[in-house]
């Protein structure tokens, strides 16, 4: 398990010794290269890839993994706890540690799309309510998306290597959540016919080439990733 912990929270390291997360990254990595690249799981345009570092506590089940962004520099810290009898590997906290974005995606979705945070209501029951058919909504979403993706997604092969050209058609990214709430509101919009489909296809072109672009952009970035420390 692994949670997401400020700079400011203190833990407890070896001999005694209570710093903050901040202090205790730079104790402990201090001219070393201990950062090790590996990827927080896939993204909307790829694998997330960042710089990572294990520091151990007093306590054999209790592991502080900093994040590091690769342009920024920007440091993120997750306070992990491992239960006993369960082996200890940076991959693995890592993998835990990505499970959160997951979870923020679908929070997002749910605000931005079906109006999870929009209830204005007070009482716990009409708020049980609003939530339970808000994410019942966004669920009835997600498994048609999932679905329609063999059917829907036109992508073509991605890049293999960073001088490759561009594709001459980029086809269109699978059906998203998104596509499918706004087809459904147009359904009782007075618009032409087609027009919201129309409208869907062209974002979903743009998507699908935006995206093989940025992933030939990755491919470029890959010696470099290879070569942190």
């Amino acid at each position: 398990m692994c949670c997401g912990s400020p700079s400011s929270f203190r833990l407890t390291l070896a001999r005694g010794v209570t710093v903050t997360c901040a202090q205790a990254v730079t104790r402990r990595l201090k001219g070393t290269p201990r950062w090790e690249v590996r990827a927080a799981g896939k993204g909307s345009k790829g694998e997330r890839w960042y710089a990572w570092a294990l520091v151990a506590t007093a306590s054999s089940r209790h592991h502080l993994l900093t994040r590091r962004h690769l342009k920024t520099g920007e440091l993120a810290f997750h306070y992990c706890f491992v239960p006993e009898g369960q082996p200890v590997s940076k991959a693995r906290l890592i993998r835990a540690a990505g499970l959160r974005w997951p979870v923020e995606e679908s929070f997002e979705l749910g605000k931005d799309c079906l109006g999870l945070d929009q209830s204005q209501v007070r009482l716990y029951g009409a708020i049980a309510r609003h939530t339970v058919l808000v994410m019942a909504a966004l669920a009835a979403c997600a498994v048609t998306a999932a679905l329609l993706r063999g059917r829907t997604d036109t992508q073509p092969p991605p890049p293999a290597r960073p001088d490759q050209p561009p594709p001459a058609d980029p086809g269109m990214i699978p059906l998203t959540i998104p596509e499918i709430t706004r087809l459904l509101a147009a359904s009782s919009a007075s618009r032409p016919p087609g027009h919201a489909a129309d409208w869907a296809n062209w974002r979903r072109r743009h998507q699908a080439r935006s995206r093989w672009y940025h992933q030939r952009t990755r491919i470029t970035r890959g010696t470099q990733i290879a070569l942190v420390n």
